[in-house]
């Protein structure tokens, strides 16, 4: 593909747009397009490079190792929550170390610091990153990029962002707009719970929107398009972080993970975490009774057992829990934000004395305090959900004008 600088409708900082027509060729990531097509961009450059097992090849090379055949001087890596290698649980601390397959300094972006700093920058001349998000608000990967945005921004640093496709598509946008006065790292802007964006395109819009200043290139994913979702593109799917394991997870989790802010599991420590819901005081068939007229297409409610074991969220750890699973059966009709407010509404009435919230940590899920408080006034589902409108809508006038692939 012949590299072009161009605006797709933008200012000029989208470098090798994909074509507006279906490729039949298999999707390539914004590393593999860098590598071989914009290169240019960081020649003589030292370069840190923001990634994780997710920044990989089609192939299954390491990104590292593809800029650094490229003849581009990566000098440094930066790993987000979970670590270089994806391993690391929930939360967890990640160190400063090295890389054995590249040799290459291992800077930590979460724990003592969750952005580079001076002693990391000083010997770099651009940022590049590349790690794969899952299309919902509260993942920390984008508040990584974006916190290095910032940081690259105060240096005078070039950052670049290879494109990769947003794995639940990029068509729908679902969920409340976080209030900034719940801002957080897992969820830092104003952007909807199911954002439909990918990372490049929220870069190109925190950038502008929210005045980072950043010298800010973004290297699409070539042959993407908005409709497909990680098992149309030919990509591999990689686990994003030890409790994503599959599609069906993702699917599920812009709805599911408010539970982590009650007392209930989401089924951390199974094989199906946040498709599934629940506790041993459950009565989850009194619940899906409850839920038996209520509109929620594209999805499948059935009771379900499991045992969390090495869960990392201290609920229920080898103690039998009754639950809820959830399965998607239409893409395109499923939200999984209006599911789990039913599901909260219903369960928290079912619960009684049972029932606990997190309140600091559903509140910074949630984006604001209104939706526990809604909750706990037993409003009806559409109400809430219809209240969220409004401010989706501006947000979806503010995206529009971000968006890279058709």
């Amino acid at each position: 593909m012949k590299v072009v600088l161009i605006s797709c409708g933008l200012p000029a900082m989208v470098l090798a747009c994909g074509p507006g027509t279906p490729s039949p060729d298999p999707v390539q990531p914004g590393i593999e397009v860098l590598a071989a097509d914009s290169s240019a961009v960081l020649a003589g450059l030292r370069v840190g490079l923001i990634t994780n097992h997710t920044g990989m090849t089609r192939d299954g090379r390491p990104s590292a190792a593809l800029l650094l055949e490229a003849g581009i001087e990566v000098v440094a890596l930066l790993a987000p929550e979970h670590g270089l290698r994806g391993s690391a649980g929930p939360g967890e601390t990640i160190p400063d170390t090295d890389d054995l397959a590249s040799g290459l300094p291992v800077y930590s972006l979460y724990g003592e610091r969750l952005a580079p700093d001076s002693a990391v920058l000083e010997d770099l001349d651009a940022l590049v990153f590349d790690v794969q998000d899952i299309g919902a608000r509260y993942y920390t990967y984008v508040s990584t990029m974006a916190r290095a945005m910032e940081a690259a921004a105060v240096a005078g640093l070039l950052f670049v962002v290879a494109d990769r496709p947003n794995p639940i598509g990029g068509k729908l946008v679902q969920g409340n707009v976080l209030d900034p006065a719940f801002a957080s790292f897992v969820g830092l802007f104003p952007v909807a719970m199911r954002h439909g964006m990918t990372a490049g395109e929220l870069a190109l819009m925190l950038n502008e929107e929210f005045s980072i200043g950043a010298r800010l290139r973004v290297i699409p994913a070539s042959g993407w398009r908005r409709s497909e979702w990680a098992t149309e593109t030919g990509l591999p799917w990689i686990p994003t972080s030890p409790n994503m394991p599959t599609i069906e997870s993702a699917s599920h989790y812009p709805g599911t993970c408010l539970f982590e802010g009650t007392n209930l599991s989401v089924g951390r420590g199974t094989g199906r975490p946040f498709q599934q819901l629940g506790a041993p005081w459950l009565d989850a068939e009194a619940v899906l009774v409850r839920l038996s007229e209520a509109e929620l297409p594209g999805v499948h409610l059935a009771s379900v057992d499991f045992t969390p074991h090495g869960a990392g969220d201290r609920k229920y750890e080898g103690v039998p829990v009754r639950g809820i699973r959830l399965r998607v059966t239409d893409r395109s009709l499923y939200d999984p934000t209006r599911t789990a407010v039913a599901l909260l509404v219903e369960i928290r009435k079912v619960a009684g004395t049972d029932w606990e919230w997190r309140p600091a940590a559903f509140d910074r899920l949630a984006g604001t305090d209104r939706l526990r408080i809604a909750v706990d006034s037993e409003d009806d589902v559409d109400d809430i959900v219809n209240g969220w409108a409004e401010e989706r809508d501006r947000f979806q006038k503010t995206r529009s004008r971000y968006l890279l692939y058709p």
